[in-house]
């Protein structure tokens, strides 16, 4: 793993699409956004979930664990978000007890 300087993933995405939901639930409450920030630490949010991550860097790839809220209720889980050839962005997320979902982003 490299250091966060060197990851190329850092700053603020929009997230534009999904494998489970479509853009309307995305952009349920705030237009979908996930940021990876130097200090070990960001966050996503879309639809009604709202969720801090820590973080692992690699050049291309972050690794995390996030936990978070679903409309009042609990959510873990954990997942790599990597940089494809096209500069995009994809997320896969792993809920604890739950569904697998791939979304995608594009640099904010």
């Amino acid at each position: 793993m490299s250091g966060p300087a060197d990851c190329q993933l850092l700053g603020h995405w929009r997230i534009t699409k999904s494998d489970m939901w479509d853009r309307d639930f995305l952009d349920l409450v705030a237009p979908a956004k996930i940021c990876f920030e130097v200090n070990g630490h960001g966050g996503f949010a879309f639809g009604a979930i709202e969720a801090g991550m820590g973080l692992e860097y690699g050049r291309i790839i972050v690794f995390f664990h996030f936990e978070g809220f679903d409309e009042g209720d609990d959510v873990r889980g954990t997942g790599p978000a990597e940089l494809m050839d096209d500069g995009a962005l994809e997320i896969e997320l792993s809920f604890w007890n739950g569904d697998d979902a791939i979304l995608y982003a594009r640099r904010a």
